[in-house]
């Protein structure tokens, strides 16, 4: 027997039954409902301001590709003043991503929204096949998400956007928390559920589906016919996050409720003052946000360089490792110390440029080209211990 749509004055069949809260809506007040709350948490977290540049994540998937289309729709309907980019980040993984991105290229079209695609290739010089070939399939998603939050901060930085979007949803959100518990990383579980984070980083990450449900996601991006890539990575079926997610779907069986219990229980923890939390600070190498002198990306990236792959897994500043460590610490320190001299001996140079900008620059040699500060650093490789007049900078 057909059941009734429970939304008020309509008596239309239901097709399905929400999983956040029981209620049996048809299609279109699905449509309604769905994309009314998502507009309501914009609203309600001041999640933009008229007239931002927004990147919006893009990878082909189903979360990207109804991100893209609700951020497009939402934008039109009330006149947010937003201008909207796809970003897409091309890890290089044949057969998985370079099918994604065809995805991504028909998306720009069908929703009219300016696309950039930026290469792990052209920013550190490896792609994911490769990378894989070196360290195995157990701990390439480690490489993978550290370049990966890069590439789209470098990216958006490119396009001279004002925030990130990305297409993080409820489900993905409680996984994190139960990952971060699991493995006592305190400060990551201090921030994993805030709607907007890197606000004190390079650019401002905001995620409107945090209390969107993956199912919902998947229904709306069936019933509106989106054009999406469904096919899982190739390299992250032995992926740490897999079982937090195959764990989280046996407590959903129990209680539908528990994604968003998980996201509130995130929302209300607080740390003990006696916590000794990491103070974030700036890569001595590259000027990225870091609590070590060394971001993740440019240790791994070092790893690799030098075919010690392993390098930044674990605890560098420890065990054999660690004398490599210091000396990626006492080299970089070193080149800033020199172009803070060649600096202070030029005149014609401004005087307010940071030690960050100086230690970027020195950074950009052959081996560290991608180090640039953030794609803006100009000058040519091999060219750092030129005088420093033929230095050319756009900071």
């Amino acid at each position: 027997m057909p059941v009734t749509c429970t939304e008020v004055k309509c008596n239309n069949n239901a097709v399905l039954k929400r999983p956040k809260t029981g209620d049996k809506l048809c299609k279109e007040c699905f449509y309604k409902v769905f994309e009314e709350e998502i507009h309501h948490t914009i609203i309600t977290n001041k999640l933009f301001e008229r007239n931002d540049t927004v990147a919006i994540g893009a990878s082909g998937g189903k979360d990207s590709t109804v991100l893209a289309y609700i951020m497009k729709t939402l934008n039109d309907r009330y006149d947010y003043g937003l201008n909207l980019i796809l970003l897409s980040i091309d890890e290089g993984i044949t057969g998985y991503r370079d099918d994604s991105l065809e995805t991504v290229k028909r998306n720009k079209d069908q929703y009219g929204i300016p696309l950039k695609i930026l290469s792990y290739e052209e920013l550190y010089g490896w792609t994911m096949d490769d990378i894989v070939k070196h360290v195995g399939r157990k701990n390439n998603c480690t490489f993978c998400g550290v370049f990966r939050r890069q590439a789209l901060d470098r990216g958006a930085m490119i396009l001279k956007a004002d925030r990130i979007v990305t297409g993080h949803n409820a489900d993905d959100i409680a996984e994190t928390v139960l990952m971060n518990i699991l493995r006592g990383d305190i400060a990551r579980l201090q921030r994993c559920t805030a709607i907007t984070t890197g606000s004190d980083g390079a650019l401002p990450r905001c995620k409107p589906f945090k209390f969107t449900y993956e199912k919902e996601i998947v229904m709306y991006a069936y019933f509106k016919k989106l054009d999406y890539f469904s096919t899982e990575c190739i390299y992250s079926p032995n992926a740490y996050r897999g079982y937090a997610r195959a764990y989280l779907k046996d407590l959903e069986k129990i209680r539908p409720s528990v994604i968003i219990d998980i996201i509130f229980s995130g929302d209300s923890m607080s740390v003990k003052k006696d916590v000794k939390m990491p103070i974030q600070g700036r890569c001595i190498k590259c000027d990225y946000i870091s609590s070590q002198k060394l971001c993740k990306a440019c240790v791994l990236l070092e790893g690799l360089n030098r075919g010690l792959p392993r390098l930044g897994i674990g605890h560098v500043k420890r065990g054999k490792h660690k004398e490599i460590y210091d000396s990626m610490v006492e080299q970089s320190l070193s080149k800033q110390s020199s172009m803070a001299s060649l600096y202070s001996s030029n005149s014609s140079l401004s005087s307010n440029i940071s030690t960050n900008q100086v230690a970027a620059v020195a950074s950009c040699d052959e081996a560290d080209k991608p180090s640039c500060n953030k794609g803006q650093c100009a000058c040519e490789a091999n060219n750092v211990t030129k005088k420093i007049e033929n230095i050319t900078l756009d900071f």
